[in-house]
């Protein structure tokens, strides 16, 4: 069985002719179809439109939030709700093609990836969009290690344990092959057309492409050092710390080297005593964290 699981805001025009597609892409194959839809706090008629498609499709199911809560947050939603061996997932205002879906599922049983990711072609974007999303996703590989061109592709098809072992919030969703890495799963990549938006108006401002550098940074923490803390925290409190200390070692160089009085270097003074208190409490702050994570074992 196959879930394909579709986050929707403010999509009505777009929604019911995605639906239509996918249940033609899956027509002619062996796989059982199950449509999760999503809505996530829409201010059109989307959440109504997707109760209806409910109604005359018994393999849709139609749900969603009073308010908007991010993609995360509904991608989620319909991951705890899927019952196939299989999830899809796909964005709602037909940029993506339904049609690779099935191809993309075959791919994923025959490689023996955990997770494909679609990679558009020819991506029918503005310029500023695809030249960001090109140094995002650079730096994204670069940073993570999963090796993917368009790490946030929403066409994305999953074996059923990967999307059961995550947890997303925020906006966590741009970085599922990363949190897929760190809980052991691997990652591949599929071929996918890409096509101008038919309807409305994109959700993504200038704002995305910082947030989503922040996001990066937030991932690469809790992956990285959500067990081990002080390894994080101790170490730039002992760099920051030393470099305090060098700055007071000089002052002190200059006034018993060279006769230099303390009033001609006030600035670094302060400079280095504010850096070593910094890094005291950046070093505090390790320990603080490897008390609250021993805590946290101690309790499971």
């Amino acid at each position: 069985m196959a879930s394909v699981v579709i986050p929707v805001f403010n999509e009505v025009e777009s929604l019911r002719e995605l639906t239509e597609r996918i249940q033609a892409a899956f027509r002619s194959t062996d796989y059982e179809l199950e449509i999760i839809i999503i809505d996530d706090g829409s201010r059109d008629s989307s959440a109504k439109l997707a109760q209806e498609i409910a109604r005359e499709c018994p393999n849709v199911i139609a749900t969603g939030f009073r308010r908007n809560r991010g993609k995360a947050a509904a991608l989620n939603e319909g991951f705890r709700l899927a019952k196939g061996d299989f999830v899809a997932t796909i964005d709602a205002d037909l940029q993506d093609d339904p049609d690779a879906l099935p191809g993309m599922l075959n791919y994923l049983q025959e490689s023996g990836y955990d997770l494909i990711s679609g990679w558009k072609q020819n991506r029918k974007d503005t310029f500023i969009k695809r030249r960001t999303s090109k140094i995002y996703n650079f730096v994204t590989r670069k940073l993570s290690g999963v090796d993917l061109h368009d790490i946030n592709n929403g066409l994305k098809v999953y074996r059923a344990e990967v999307v059961k072992a995550i947890n997303l919030y925020g906006e966590l969703h741009r970085y599922i092959p990363v949190l897929a890495k760190v809980e052991g799963f691997t990652s591949g990549e599929y071929k996918v057309q890409h096509f101008p938006r038919k309807h409305g108006k994109t959700k993504y401002g200038p704002s995305r492409f910082y947030k989503g550098m922040l996001d990066l940074l937030t991932v690469l923490f809790i992956t990285r050092y959500m067990k081990r803390p002080m390894h994080f925290f101790g170490l730039w409190g002992i760099v920051i710390v030393l470099i305090g200390l060098l700055s007071e070692l000089w002052v002190l160089i200059l006034k018993f080297g060279f006769h230099e009085p303390f009033q001609n270097h006030v600035a670094l003074m302060i400079f280095g005593v504010l850096l070593i208190v910094f890094g005291m409490q950046f070093f505090s702050l390790g320990l603080i964290s490897e008390m609250i994570t021993f805590q946290n074992r101690k309790e499971k």
